[in-house]
């Protein structure tokens, strides 16, 4: 485990809600976030449609993604609303298994898992991880 990091147990993947055929990037996001006061982009990354994996807020910070789940978990965010990409499903499954090699006890989970107000995302990520 790295220096000064958190113990990180879960991975909540969320989606951007923006419409499926526009590009949104991290500088998008962070600065709708921050225009909302908070501190920096509230995801730790986000997965563009063509498969690119960014990185937002630094995983050795709490995120600001899942009322309640933000102490121990990392916030990815896929771009789109409700259709999604088979490069973004790669990412997805890629980042996992990166991020299980050094949080063994990481699990995958959807935003839609902590909240009965979203469907965020609109699939069961354990299906395609």
């Amino acid at each position: 485990m790295m220096n000064n990091m958190r113990s990180i147990t879960k991975l909540i993947t969320h989606c951007s809600a923006t419409p499926n055929d526009r590009d949104v990037s991290v500088k998008d996001i962070r600065n709708w976030h921050k225009q909302r006061g908070w501190s920096d982009i509230g995801y730790h990354y986000v997965i563009y449609r063509n498969g690119l994996v960014e990185n937002g807020r630094p995983v050795e910070k709490i995120g600001a993604h899942c009322k309640g789940q933000n102490t121990g978990s990392i916030g990815v965010c896929l771009i789109g609303d409700d259709v999604f990409t088979a490069k973004q499903f790669e990412s997805l499954g890629n980042l996992y298994n990166i991020l299980l090699n050094i949080f063994p006890d990481l699990t995958i989970y959807g935003h839609r898992d902590f909240t009965n107000k979203k469907t965020c995302p609109n699939f069961n990520v354990r299906d395609v991880v």
